[in-house]
């Protein structure tokens, strides 16, 4: 049986520690939750924490304020230790002291053993950009013998329809995947915004086309309709 211990950093309910909490489990400020905490800017019923295939899943409950994982508005999430959920003015650590501490020191031999691990290192890394050295020149060539009819349109019919039938544990990965993206095309976009005379070229065009940042404009649009839809609490 999977328990549940969190922690509360900021807010009233500072210092206030709930041990072996056993999914389902929300939070809010009415008695009637398993955790209430007491604040005027929590919604009635706030979160829900649920259990599906071995993980737990945050879902904001439509709240009127919203909830916030790392600093990062969500609607669902699949939680790891360690995670910081701001709950109205309640800052809330998921996990036990001995799980952070035994996450990261995982997380450190993981590093150790794996100096090359795409997953593990950062972004820019000498080690991991020679470890794909070999792989993306193979790549380049392959693209370079390919002709533009060989890339045939991959949704003729339209951008597709929403996903429908998901465990929750299917919605919430879905989530996070599309969440990731959209925070990606935000961050393109408004660094072409804010650099525009420093992006522009002779021809009249930026890093992509006019067309090109239409569509990544249509496309962050998209992405944010997916994931009001896939977040939707039953």
């Amino acid at each position: 049986m999977t328990v549940v211990t969190l922690q509360v950093l900021e807010g009233l309910e500072r210092g206030r520690t709930l041990y072996n909490l056993t999914p389902p489990i929300t939070i809010g400020r009415e008695d009637d939750n398993d955790v209430r905490l007491n604040d005027e800017r929590v919604s009635r019923f706030h979160v829900k924490i649920q259990e599906d295939s071995g993980r737990l899943i945050l879902t904001d409950l439509q709240s009127t304020n919203g909830t916030q994982v790392n600093g990062h508005p969500v609607q669902m999430r699949v939680l790891q230790v360690g995670d910081q959920l701001l709950i109205g003015r309640c800052l809330v650590l998921f996990g036990s002291a001995e799980e952070i501490t035994n996450r990261a020191i995982e997380r450190r031999q993981q590093e150790d053993s794996n100096p090359s691990d795409p997953t593990l290192s950062v972004s820019g890394d000498s080690v991991y950009e020679e470890s794909l050295k070999d792989e993306n020149d193979l790549l380049s060539a392959a693209f370079h013998n390919l002709q533009e009819e060989d890339f045939p349109e991959l949704f003729p019919l339209g951008r597709p329809e929403s996903p429908i039938n998901l465990s929750a544990i299917q919605r919430a990965q879905i989530s996070d995947i599309l969440a990731f993206i959209h925070d990606q095309i935000r961050s393109v976009i408004l660094a072409g915004a804010e650099n525009k005379s420093s992006r522009l070229k002779p021809d009249g065009t930026y890093n992509v086309t006019w067309e090109g940042w239409q569509q990544l404009l249509a496309l962050e649009m998209h992405m944010a309709s997916y994931l009001k839809r896939i977040a939707e609490p039953d």
